[in-house]
């Protein structure tokens, strides 16, 4: 998957603004603990010290075996930096180098293979994601409220929002924990209940452990679909766009149903779920569909495929968005 070279430029020089953040960050930590805990301050210059010492020692000659002595005074001395740290109330990786990916250190690449981030970032940059990092630092399991949903049981002897919504998250963080496992699932409920939060939260999870992710709501997707479908001559872009849906480790398609559903969109898809549960890769759906709804719109071909290889969660309480407008 070629990119151009502005494209390119243009991830690079963020792998650079994350570097340079994280620097600068680090260095505070540093200045921090430094005043702090002054003695963190003469162990570090203890440990340049001994590596010096050894530099100039290995060049002269001496014994080699000098280097694994040097290692392990080092190694212990980094620990007794840990135990102040935590003695004072810091995690014991305060002073790590901070990176977004530790896979690449925040490089881009692995040896010379391009990282997992590396091919998010370039899913962000074809689908105008740039904003979903900072939602999803909003929008996660761990700004999610379970208080947004009623304890009291449902006139219908259904669960309480909140029961329900519990076991979804329990069902969603197993679903993570067996990541990647060829595993789908539908989130069905009305407007405002929080389907898409909850997708966010999923997405959030994946992006961090290292999969790719794509995002898109099903006007997108079909949008996608048919310019791919109906270009007399195909776009670079739209190529590279149709290749992540089809093989990025998880695809979100939000808000099924809101588009126009004709023939080309029943069919497309069906070739795309058909396409990912071939490629055993992971998606998620949103609707506002009923079941029943759902089946008639989309076919009993496609609604089959969902029964068997997706696991469906009803989502049900009140508006949430409306809440939020009370509180504020």
């Amino acid at each position: 998957m070629s990119l151009s070279n502005f494209e390119y430029q243009k991830i690079m020089q963020m792998y650079e603004d994350r570097r340079l953040s994280n620097y600068h960050l680090h260095e505070q930590r540093k200045k921090e603990i430094y005043q702090k805990i002054p003695k963190i301050r003469d162990l570090d210059r203890q440990i340049a010290a001994n590596s010096v010492a050894l530099g100039k020692r290995l060049i002269a000659g001496d014994d080699p075996s000098l280097a694994s002595k040097c290692k392990e005074e080092n190694h212990r001395i980094a620990q007794e930096k840990k135990h102040l740290l935590t003695e004072h109330g810091y995690p014991s990786d305060y002073l790590e180098p901070i990176y977004h990916c530790t896979q690449c250190k925040d490089t881009g690449y692995i040896g010379q293979k391009r990282c997992r981030c590396f091919q998010q970032a370039v899913i962000n940059l074809l689908y105008s994601n740039s904003n979903m990092e900072r939602l999803l630092e909003r929008e996660n399991f761990q700004t999610f409220r379970e208080d947004y949903y009623s304890d009291q049981m449902m006139p219908d002897g259904l669960p309480s929002p909140r029961a329900n919504i519990r076991k979804i998250l329990q069902h969603c963080r197993g679903f993570l924990e067996r990541f990647p496992n060829h595993e789908n699932i539908l989130f069905q409920g009305s407007t405002g209940v929080g389907k898409t939060f909850l997708s966010h939260c999923i997405a959030k999870e994946i992006m961090d452990k290292g999969y790719t992710c794509v995002y898109t709501t099903a006007f997108q997707l079909f949008d996608y679909l048919a310019k791919h479908t109906f270009q007399r001559e195909k776009e670079e872009d739209t190529e590279r766009s149709l290749n992540m849906i089809f093989q990025c480790d998880l695809l979100i398609i939000d808000d099924l149903g809101t588009e126009m559903v004709n023939k080309f969109v029943v069919s497309q898809l069906f070739h795309c779920l058909n396409e990912r549960l071939i490629r055993e890769k992971s998606t998620i759906i949103s609707t506002n569909l009923s079941v029943k709804e759902f089946r008639d719109i989309y076919s009993e071909r496609i609604f089959s495929r969902i029964i068997e290889h997706y696991s469906w969660h009803k989502i049900y309480g009140d508006d949430i968005r409306f809440k939020k407008s009370n509180l504020t």
